[in-house]
């Protein structure tokens, strides 16, 4: 009974390794990202890309278990999550108050310690953030705020 219930399951595996997700990830350069309209330093950019891109960009660099069902569509879910709730390079197509709704929410999530995601930090170590780094991009996402008219 059990051996035959383990070969179900490792068929039913075995067979969802066919159904894969589409991949996030743009070929184009996108018109309305962020750091194409507003100021972003090269460092603020390189906090972005290693701790939020993954699931707020149209650009994924996917790790090697995203080959493997069901973590394929787990890892897809997160990442349509995280553009609907923000994408840094869709920031351009939002009108001005939510575009200031948005920082407001960056600032929120990184001083709750929401963001970036434990699950995803637990295994992504690079895009952990220190207290400084934390500091850098609340300070960053206030003055940008502010800027916007």
């Amino acid at each position: 009974m059990i051996r035959k219930a383990l070969l179900i399951l490792a068929i039913i595996i075995l067979l969802i390794q066919m159904f894969r997700p589409e991949q996030n990830i743009s070929a184009s350069a996108p018109a309305n990202a962020i750091e194409a309209h507003y100021p972003v330093s090269k460092r603020i950019g390189a906090l972005l890309r290693s701790s939020c891109y993954d699931c707020h960009s149209n650009n994924t660099v996917y790790p090697w278990y995203s080959k493997v069902q069901p973590f394929a569509w787990w890892l897809r879910s997160h990442i349509t999550e995280g553009k609907r709730e923000l994408n840094f390079d869709e920031f351009n197509s939002y009108d001005n108050k939510k575009k200031k709704h948005k920082l407001d929410e960056v600032v929120e999530m990184i001083e709750k310690n929401e963001m970036p995601l434990s699950s995803y930090t637990l295994i992504h170590k690079k895009a952990v953030l220190s207290s400084q780094e934390k500091n850098e991009i609340i300070a960053w996402a206030k003055e940008l705020k502010n800027a916007i008219h």
